[in-house]
Formats: structure tokens, C-alpha cells, sequence
């Protein structure tokens, strides 16, 4: 398979309106801002899109949404789910659908061999013709991905590449030394982006890219100039936003981030809250610095 994923992929919250339901206008309009930026993809119903608390008819229903609006972008759906048969339910759907690749988490709540995670993945792979990106986060499954288990399944044609959310910059390096030349490696943590791309990954699937998708997209595109000093400069200008990240339970910050600079991010669904006063005012102040630093994003 030629599918190689590369560049900067935003990694899309879901927008609810005040009864908790799915907020389409909003998605639309999101996406569409995001097409409009110059990015190299669209990344759905991950961690920040709040996956886990989304009905299997209100995954679809946003994947068709996203890939409406997305421009002619490739859009990758996650289909992560915590039983094999469940998540290939679901791959076979958004199939069908249209979505250009899918993205897999490891299953979660239990732990899990490497072994049994390797079996996941290839019953997975065979169900579906799509290219798949594999998704490694540990800290919210519970289950990391070795790096001798993703050299295992690089070999097989349509697991393309993996996002690593895992923090660690030593397990990025293992994975590109374990996989294939053709196996994309792409940062899941947005401090790592340019570390990344100048170790041999492709690019990043980035929670940032909602709020500044022109700044976290100069990041790969210094980088593919050798301005790499110029590069670092906007890596530098992520480090305030993605500090911030720890004021609430995920995605409330980036939601609250995106909700102060006026696009419609809307609230979190529960059990996860709004943010508190206190830390609300801190990362006012910090969006605050950004717009009078003159990073205003377009709206």
C-alpha cells in the first residue's frame, strides 16, 4: 500500500451544544477553518474528539460531517473500541462510509499482552481494505504498544504508520528503528513535532492545530525548508498552550482555548467539567498573551 501519512493533521475535539448533543453547525464550521488552513489531513474521533463518550450513531454521524466539509483533505476516523469485534463493526462502517484511513487505539481497560494486541491489530487490518494508523497512548489505555510489536505490524500492507501520544521521545526513536523505511511515525505529543521530523518521522497529529493551525503547520514546513531554527521558534510558541493542558481533565482546556478566541468549541460532555474560575482565568490570561503577541488565529 503507497498510503503514507505525513505532515501536520489536526486532531479534532467534537463540539456539543448545551444539551450535550452533537453540535454540527459547529463540526462544520470547524472543519471547514481547518481545510481552510493549509493542513495536511484531519484527524477524528480520537482522545480530544472524545471518542470514549460518543454513541456509535454519533460517531458516524460526525465522521460524515468531517468528511463532507474537509475539502479533498484525507481524513482519518478513529475506530478504536475496547473489543476486536466491536472495533471492526465499526471500521467496516466508516468503510462504507468513505473515510480515507482509519485511526486504531489499542483496546483498553484490561491489560493487555503484546501478543493479544498484535491480534487485535491483524484481525482489525483484514477486515478493512483502508490504511490504518495505529495509536499508541498508554497513559489512558493502559496498554502501550512495544516497539518490537509495531516492527511486527508495519509488515503488515495497510497499518501505514502510528501516532505516538505516549510523551516519550526514546519510543518515537525505537519505533524508527524497528519499522520499516515506508512506515510513517508521527508525533501525538505537540512538543515533539519538531523533534520528530528532524529523528525521521512524518509529522504530528496535533491537539494545538485547533487553535493555531497556521503555527503548528510552519513547524513542518521550516523543517522541510532546513530553516530549522526558525522551525524551533514555532515549536517554542506551542509551550504556554500545551502547559495549559494540565488546568483541567482533557479536553476541557482545549475546548475553553478554542471557546476565549471565538471559535465553537462548545462544552466537554460528562462526567468531564467545565473549567473551574480559577483556572479559567489562568488560561484566559494565557490566550490573552497569545492575541497580544499577534498569534490571532482566523476564525
Amino acid at each position: 500500500m503507497t498510503w503514507k501519512p505525513a505532515g501536520i493533521i489536526p486532531a479534532l475535539i467534537t463540539p456539543f451544544d448545551s444539551s450535550q448533543q452533537l453540535d454540527e453547525a459547529a463540526l462544520r464550521r470547524l472543519v471547514r477553518r481547518l481545510a481552510a488552513s493549509g493542513v495536511h489531513g484531519l484527524f477524528g474521533l480520537g482522545t480530544n474528539g472524545e471518542f470514549f463518550s460518543l454513541t456509535e450513531s454519533e460517531k458516524l454521524r460526525a465522521a460524515e460531517i468531517m468528511m463532507e466539509e474537509a475539502g479533498g483533505l484525507p481524513v482519518y476516523i478513529g475506530a478504536g473500541c475496547a473489543a476486536t469485534h466491536e472495533t471492526i463493526r465499526l471500521a467496516r462502517q466508516l468503510e462504507r462510509l468513505g473515510a480515507d484511513a482509519l485511526t486504531v487505539i489499542t483496546p483498553y481497560f484490561l491489560s493487555f499482552t503484546q501478543q493479544e494486541l498484535i491480534g487485535h491489530f491483524r484481525a482489525v487490518a483484514a477486515a478493512t481494505s483502508l490504511p490504518i494508523l495505529l495509536y499508541n497512548i498508554p497513559a489512558r489505555t493502559g496498554n502501550a504498544l512495544a516497539p518490537k510489536t509495531v516492527g511486527e505490524l508495519s509488515r503488515i500492507p495497510n497499518i501505514v504508520g502510528i501516532k505516538d501520544s505516549s510523551g516519550s521521545y526514546d519510543t518515537i526513536l525505537q519505533y524508527l528503528e524497528h519499522a520499516g523505511p515506508e512506515f510513517a511515525v508521527l508525533a501525538g505529543t505537540d512538543s515533539l513535532i519538531l523533534s520528530t521530523l528532524m529523528a525521521g518521522g512524518q509529522g504530528a497529529v496535533a491537539a494545538t492545530a485547533n487553535v493555531f493551525p497556521e503555527t503548528v503547520r510552519s513547524i513542518y514546513e521550516l523543517w522541510q525548508q532546513g530553516r530549522l531554527a526558525e522551525a524551533e521558534q514555532q515549536q517554542r510558541k506551542l509551550r504556554a498552550l500545551r502547559s495549559a493542558f494540565a488546568l483541567g481533565t482533557l479536553p476541557s482546556v482545549l475546548k475553553e482555548a478554542m471557546n476565549r478566541i471565538g471559535l465553537p468549541a462548545g462544552l466537554p460532555r460528562l462526567p468531564v467539567q467545565p473549567l473551574e474560575p480559577e483556572p479559567r482565568a489562568e488560561l484566559h490570561a494565557v490566550m490573552d498573551r497569545y492575541l497580544a503577541e499577534g498569534m490571532q488565529p482566523q476564525a
